[in-house]
């Protein structure tokens, strides 16, 4: 079956569905001001774009991109658990890389967390590297980025 990536405009019940479980998985690792995912209405605001990924109807994993001046931020990367390992991630992440590049972004960057090891694989097998803190988590105290990751790839 054919996996199909498609924006979503609101929060339905099943990104409401998919965000709990990140929420789930990343809780307890990081104390509550180490945490910087956008909360689920924050999600559907200007500047952001957000998409699932379905097959067979079912959605599958998440992921939004968030435009700011010269770059788009990764947000809310998400693939359950029973759907890991089968391209989700990469189809999420090509969508997400598209619409930069269709908004004039040469750059991706991203935020996650030490504990995120299968995440931190993923994304320097897509293609990023490591890079140091950018706004708006430069100018955060450094108990709120002591445990954050910061990644980033060029587009061009």
């Amino acid at each position: 079956m054919s996996l199909v990536i498609e924006k979503t405009e609101k929060p339905t019940e099943e990104v409401r569905a998919l965000i709990q479980q990140l929420e789930d998985e990343l809780s307890p690792h990081y104390e509550p001001h180490q945490r910087h995912g956008l909360q689920l209405e924050a999600i559907f605001q200007p500047g952001i774009h957000f998409f699932l990924a379905r097959r067979a109807g079912t959605a599958l994993g998440c992921g939004g991109i968030a435009l700011y001046p010269g770059f788009g931020e990764v947000k809310r990367m998400f693939v359950s658990h029973k759907a890991r390992g089968q391209g989700i991630a990469d189809a999420i992440m090509d969508r997400l890389a598209e619409v930069a590049r269709e908004a004039g972004r040469p750059l991706l960057r991203l935020e996650t967390g030490d504990c995120q090891q299968a995440a931190i694989r993923f994304y320097q097998r897509y293609g990023f590297g490591f890079c140091g803190p950018f706004a708006p988590y430069s100018t955060m105290p450094p108990e709120n980025i002591a445990t954050s990751i910061f990644m980033e790839k060029s587009l061009s």
